[in-house]
């Protein structure tokens, strides 16, 4: 009987730290969108949320983010880690969780992994074989 108590709370807590992480992408893109945040080279990007991750115990956001046109994305990320404690309070003011969860910031590497797989997928060689299938039906 405690095991599947124990899977029911796994299964709500993967729940709640995916609803938590919703929370807290809305929240941070909308302080980036408003321009609350008063450093130079995030005033001069464009940046985009496409994902927070919630640790299970939620006490940590790591946050993807990506400038428009993935320019300096190392600046980018490296403004927003020196702003850390000024986003970390505003998270806290608009998402309502028991704790203000640590935040770390990642730059969202899926697009260019994503370009990276089209490449290949466009080879010669990928296409010779694209086309020795078709000739094998």
């Amino acid at each position: 009987m405690k095991s599947s108590n124990r899977r029911g709370e796994a299964g709500a807590s993967s729940q709640r730290a995916l609803r938590a992480g919703e929370l807290v992408r809305h929240a941070i893109a909308e302080i980036l969108a408003r321009g609350d945040v008063h450093d130079p080279v995030i005033e001069g990007h464009t940046i985009t949320v496409p994902e927070v991750r919630m640790s299970p115990d939620l006490r940590l956001a790591t946050i993807y983010v990506m400038p428009l046109g993935g320019r300096d994305e190392a600046a980018v990320v490296e403004a927003l880690e020196r702003n850390k404690k000024y986003l970390r309070g505003e998270i806290a003011h608009r998402v309502n969780l028991k704790f203000a969860p640590d935040i770390r910031f990642r730059v969202d590497d899926r697009f260019a992994e994503a370009a990276r797989i089209d490449s290949l997928l466009r080879t010669p060689a990928v296409a010779r074989d694209l086309d020795d299938e078709v000739d094998d039906e």
